[in-house]
């Protein structure tokens, strides 16, 4: 999409940035003088190459008075503007520029060496001629090095180019890999030796009113130490288990003294199988059950398979599955020979079929369903026993997985002078062997635990809906502990050799199960949620759940990593959407459908309709083409303002009014930048509305506007979005009010933002029109905080009657007073910095933040589970409130 291009700020001769003044009413003054005098000035955090002056109060180590260095800009004290504005026109800058006073009697100017050098013409910038392989860590600071040498004219690679050599390697922290290429290494504090050279040593950054007393060494090195602190707590937790099977400790202790008893003569065992003396057969083999004995395995086949045939008494289905629980606790899995696993794994399957674990799984959960498609035929209708003998089976085989992961994760509970169990190689166990193959067991999400989400989500259903004959053989729970032992079990084999696959197996595996279980109910949807016992899963599971249900009414959330900020940034605000979403008068309560498409499916896919559909006969031609730059007919239309193909479009059951081509612009973005303002107030008026926030490359849906001339489509977007649209700002830190010069103009805006204020505040005060959503979304979203702080949260944070950690009073001590900015500045390790900015929500709630993004009608809402996620956040503020009060 063509941007018409702003260039007023390059043709001024003074753009101005400033750094290190605090005071608001000092900006201010300085602002306004810059205006005054002709100049420009240019807000934001990051430096800007347009710029031609800094205005800094004194030497500060911030990336704009680097960049500014770097790129020979003139950097000059507030004095400047100041005296200028005495004089009415714009004084020489040679008398303000900054200065630096060393240890001898000398000043230092840092600024000067390399701006006379770009100014005459011999270099280019700084860092010319440098090609930087840039290695660091936290993204944040890697953006903010990329800038500062790319304003020193330095080509910065990510990754190694195929077609040219790099001359520098930056890194931080330098490893032993940032090494290893074939160009020299440097630490980022390189960067500050080369452009100040020898000085850099004596600079002495003295601080202001606005900074503490005490260094910026000492700070740093006391932030090190609560970095390293906060890493190992964090490492501590991730590699804790979640799930604790106490009724194994006692299972193959050595020390304990194995039961005296008069071991039965069983060769007569098959006679009698082979009789039809089955009750018989099984009481024989009850008593041969001893710890290191093990039966033959094809006698129990045959009892397995004469129970399969439904024909068996309940008297023979509780002693056959009592038979099997002692043969699990007398010798358990993790004990076993190889001919004892040989012995499971050759018990453990379909005794028609003979296929393995997860034939014989499957087998039971279909017939308990819905007394079909089994592995092969059984009577029919379902026999009640025979559902109830499977369902057993299920137990069992659940008991089993469990023991096999209670073998790697229950070391922790033995007693130091209690021996243990060695260790059986991972290939062995049948949780492997079920749900992986050789080549899969890297990743999660294999074929076979896709079919068991499914199978997860049909049950649910039944469990909600079915009378309770199929209730009591609670089937969902089974096979969500099921899910939550193979989950916990790939994650304990993995996360130590690679976190990173571990975090991308539990995404990919929930937002599986999250489309998977899209077309349920809200209510169907929360019980599932309520079956997960591992906090990691449920965790995972509740939040891909919610985003799902956002994504599914309008909401976009972002790909930020899930942190409580985010939830309560995003997802508190998400639930008004929530509560405003249409009622839907029915939710399909069969198999789920697979016709609908998670997040970065493509969007013609999420368009087609089946041709037997009215819609498919009633839509307009070319409704799933895309072409070469990824446009639907909604996009061409919305450019070409074809209002009636645009109705046509939106009136769709399913139409995704936010799709993106492959650049990112929605057709919201086409329409305000071709001034189609029939087409823009056709999307602004569909439910679920069009997000207006949306970004690319910072330019919005209104700069898009204003950019181009559109004052009415700029006005409709403020009478609907509010004053929030005013403070976005693009990639040059432009605020949409900075691109209207006339002042008849900027209050014509600042009244249609006005009136979309007050429409969004009478908005809130409507009555809730869905509220089984947003019931489902508030439970959601207060289970996701209560897991969240369970599995990743610092220990104190939970209620308020738990006394805090000595780590958490040190971090809230230090946020109180420096801020999460200063404290994090120079951390690396991520999951230090998510806990640092987890204690600073929390000090935010303190204050009652989190109220100014609930919307009122949620507040107002007397739901059950909605009054509970308020009172939860108010749990959270006292428990902030008590922190502070703690210091």
């Amino acid at each position: 999409m063509a941007i018409q291009p702003v260039q007023q700020m390059e043709s001024c001769k003074r753009v101005f940035q400033i750094s290190g003044i605090k005071v608001r009413e000092k900006k201010r003054v300085l602002i306004k003088g810059i205006y005054q005098l002709g100049g420009k000035y240019i807000g934001g955090s990051a430096y800007k190459h347009c710029t031609t002056h800094l205005i800094i109060p004194q030497v500060l180590p911030s990336e704009k008075f680097f960049a500014a260095c770097a790129a020979g800009k003139w950097v000059v004290t507030p004095k400047y503007v100041l005296e200028s504005m005495k004089n009415g026109s714009w004084l020489p800058e040679g008398a303000y520029e900054v200065a630096i006073c060393t240890s001898s009697s000398a000043a230092f100017y840092p600024v000067r060496q390399w701006r006379e050098k770009v100014s005459r013409g011999r270099v280019a910038g700084a860092f010319q001629d440098w090609r930087v392989l840039l290695m660091v860590q936290e993204p944040g600071r890697r953006a903010m090095f990329k800038r500062l040498l790319k304003a020193g004219k330095a080509e910065v690679y990510d990754c190694p180019p195929l077609y040219t050599s790099i001359t520098h390697v930056v890194a931080k922290p330098v490893t032993e890999k940032s090494k290893s290429f074939n160009a020299p290494c440097y630490p980022v504090s390189h960067i500050v030796q080369h452009l100040f050279g020898s000085n850099h040593v004596d600079m002495n950054f003295n601080k202001t009113e606005d900074h503490p007393s005490e260094t910026k060494a000492a700070r740093l090195d006391c932030f090190s130490n609560l970095e390293a602190d906060l890493r190992g707590f964090a490492v501590k937790k991730e590699e804790r288990p979640r799930l604790w099977f106490y009724e194994f400790l006692s299972c193959g202790d050595p020390r304990r003294p194995h039961t005296q008893a008069i071991v039965e003569d069983i060769t007569n065992v098959a006679s009698m199988i082979e009789c039809g003396l089955f009750s018989e057969a099984l009481d024989s083999i009850r008593s041969s059950v001893l710890p290191g004995l093990l039966p033959p395995a094809t006698y129990l086949i045959s009892l397995l398979e004469y129970a399969q045939q439904g024909n068996a008494s309940p008297l023979f289905l509780r002693d056959l599955r009592q038979v099997m629980e002692n043969l699990l606790f007398s010798n358990p899995p993790w004990l076993a020979s190889t001919a004892g696993r040989r012995f499971y794994c050759q018990l453990l399957q379909c005794p028609q079929c003979k296929m393995g674990l997860w034939p014989l799984l499957e087998t039971a959960v279909r017939y308990c369903l819905t007394g079909s498609g089994t592995c092969h035929p059984h009577p029919g209708p379902a026999v009640p026993g025979l559902l109830h003998f499977y369902a057993d089976i299920l137990a069992f085989c659940l008991k089993f997985l469990k023991a096999e992961l209670h073998s790697i994760t229950g070391r922790d509970l033995v007693p130091p002078q209690q021996a243990q169990a060695p260790s059986a190689p991972a290939c062995n166990f049948l949780l492997y062997r079920t749900f992986w193959t050789v080549w899969e067991r890297t990743t999660l999400l294999s074929p076979t635990v896709k079919k068991l989400l499914q199978l997860v989500t049909e049950a649910a259903v039944v469990d909600f809906a079915e009378g309770a004959e199929k209730r009591d053989l609670c089937l969902a729970d089974t096979l969500m502990d099921l899910l939550s032992v193979l989950v916990e079990f790939w994650c304990q084999r993995h996360f130590k050799l690679n976190q990173s696959r571990v975090e991308k197996g539990l995404k990919d595996l929930s937002e599986h199960l999250a489309v998977v279980s899209q077309d349920l109910s809200p209510d169907v949807l929360v019980e599932l949620v309520c079956k997960v016992r591992s906090s990691r899963l449920r965790l995972v599971v509740a939040d891909a759940i919610f985003r799902n249900l956002c994504c599914r009414n309008g909401v976009t959330i972002g790909d930020d990593p899930f942190s409580l900020s985010k939830m309560v940034q995003s997802y508190l605000p998400a639930l008004g959407t929530l509560a405003q979403s249409p009622s839907i008068a029915s939710y399909k309560t069969g198999q789920p459908s697979h016709s609908c498409r998670s997040q970065g499916t493509s969007r013609a896919e999420s368009q087609s309709v089946t041709a037997a559909s009215p819609e498919r006969e009633n839509g307009p031609r070319g409704l799933s083409r895309v072409n070469a730059a990824g446009e639907t007919l909604l996009h061409r239309a919305c450019k070409r303002n074809q209002v009636e193909t645009v109705l046509q479009i939106l009136a769709l059951p399913g139409t995704d009014v936010n799709v993106k081509d492959h650049a990112g612009w929605t057709p919201l973005h086409e329409a305000c930048n071709h001034g189609s303002t029939e087409s823009v107030r056709a999307l602004l008026h569909h439910r679920p509305a069009p997000v207006l926030t949306d970004q690319v490359g910072g330019v919005s849906p209104l700069h898009d506007a204003l950019l181009n001339g559109h004052l009415d489509i700029a006005k409709m977007l403020l009478e609907h979005g509010g004053s929030v649209l005013l403070q976005q700002t693009d990639g040059d830190g432009q605020a949409p009010l900075d691109m209207v010069s006339a002042p008849s103009q900027r209050e014509e805006l600042l009244r249609s933002a006005q009136v979309g204020d007050s429409a969004r505040t009478n908005k809130d005060k409507t009555e809730v029109f869905n509220l089984p959503l947003l019931e489902a979304g508030s439970y959601l979203l207060g289970h996701l905080i209560f897991s969240y702080l369970l599995d990743r949260g610092l220990p104190g944070l939970m209620q308020l009657g738990d006394r805090p950690h000595a780590l958490v009073c040190e971090l809230v001590g230090a946020l109180d007073k420096h801020g999460l900015q200063k404290v994090t500045m120079d951390w690396t390790d991520q999951r230090a910095v998510r806990l640092a900015g987890d204690v600073e929500t929390l000090l935010k709630l303190s204050r009652g933040h989190h109220k100014e993004q609930v919307s009122l009608a949620v507040k107002e809402c007397r739901g059950e589970k909605t009054v509970f996620l308020m009172e939860t956040l108010e749990s959270l503020s006292s428990r902030g409130k008590a922190l502070l009060a703690d210091l």
